[in-house]
């Protein structure tokens, strides 16, 4: 082992590297939503994407890109097997034929109404190994994190 790079480096980073905890808390909560969406062929990533279609006007992609906190790339990646299920329509938008909305159709508005109970149980699940107050206080503090500005 080198000198300059002694084991307290490697302990204090596994004690202090908030992107390391972030991570691992990411994954692990990644899993229980994944498991518990299985049944319904989604993925925790792909569920929030179309909850995030769920609105009065179809979003922008890039909308949809800058909520996810994803690059467009990425999320039209993300978009084409939601999109061969029938549980999305990717279409120009009227005003910026440039632009793309992303349109939730009738079936993936029927597959969220059957996830919602799932997502809302595990996540009661969630806040439960939290605590009372501790996921309201985790959101906010998640939130500056990912936008610098509080929820």
């Amino acid at each position: 082992m080198r000198d300059d790079l002694p084991l307290s480096t490697t302990h204090e980073v596994r004690d202090r590297c908030l992107c390391l905890h972030l991570q691992r808390a990411a994954r692990a909560v990644g899993r229980m939503f994944d498991d518990a969406l299985r049944p319904l062929g989604l993925t925790n990533g792909q569920y929030s994407l179309l909850v995030s279609l769920n609105r009065p006007e179809p979003p922008r992609i890039s909308d949809v890109a800058r909520l996810l906190a994803m690059d467009r790339t990425t999320l039209t990646a993300a978009l084409k097997p939601l999109e061969r299920r029938g549980l999305l329509n990717v279409q120009p938008d009227p005003d910026d034929r440039r632009s793309r909305r992303l349109v939730l159709t009738a079936a993936g508005e029927a597959l969220l109404v059957r996830a919602v109970p799932v997502w809302r149980q595990t996540h009661d699940r969630i806040d439960t190994l939290l605590g009372e107050d501790n996921g309201a206080g985790l959101r906010t503090d998640l939130q500056q994190l990912a936008f610098g500005t509080p929820a």
